[in-house]
């Protein structure tokens, strides 16, 4: 009531795209979006939606991500950009850079990019380094 309003997740799916289902080529969605399966292309939600993205644990992506709300448990391999909330599960991998205004990364996810905060006007970033081991 006071304050910005804030957007929220879809809470329901509108499509699916099956654990035996390779799509080639890219993906335009609205509402919620669920893949189970395997992309070779970008996914994103249409212009000033607030749509939601899920990838599940045995889900793939090949290629850019863009939506409101990215919700990730299985592999996308580029660039995912969440212009509201990015949650990283614990199975999750992503090999790109990764932008959001609101993150929530588990222990276990695994991001081989960098992690741009672009809430506002200001724009920061987070570069991560492998730790050396022994």
């Amino acid at each position: 009531m006071f304050g910005k309003t804030k957007s929220k997740p879809q809470n329901r799916i509108d499509s699916l795209i099956g654990v035996t289902t390779r799509i080639e080529g890219n993906v335009y969605f609205s509402g919620g979006l669920r893949v189970d399966g395997e992309v070779r292309g970008n996914v994103a939600a249409l212009p000033d939606e607030m749509a939601t993205l899920v990838v599940s644990a045995n889900a793939r992506i090949d290629g850019e991500v863009q939506a409101a709300h990215v919700v990730v448990n299985g592999t996308i391999n580029g660039p995912v950009h969440a212009s509201e909330t990015l949650e990283l599960q614990v199975g999750s991998r992503v090999k790109g850079d990764v932008s959001y205004k609101s993150i929530e990364m588990h222990q276990g996810a695994v991001v081989e990019g960098r992690l741009v905060h672009s809430g506002g006007s200001e724009v920061k970033s987070v570069e991560l380094k492998l730790a050396s081991g022994g």
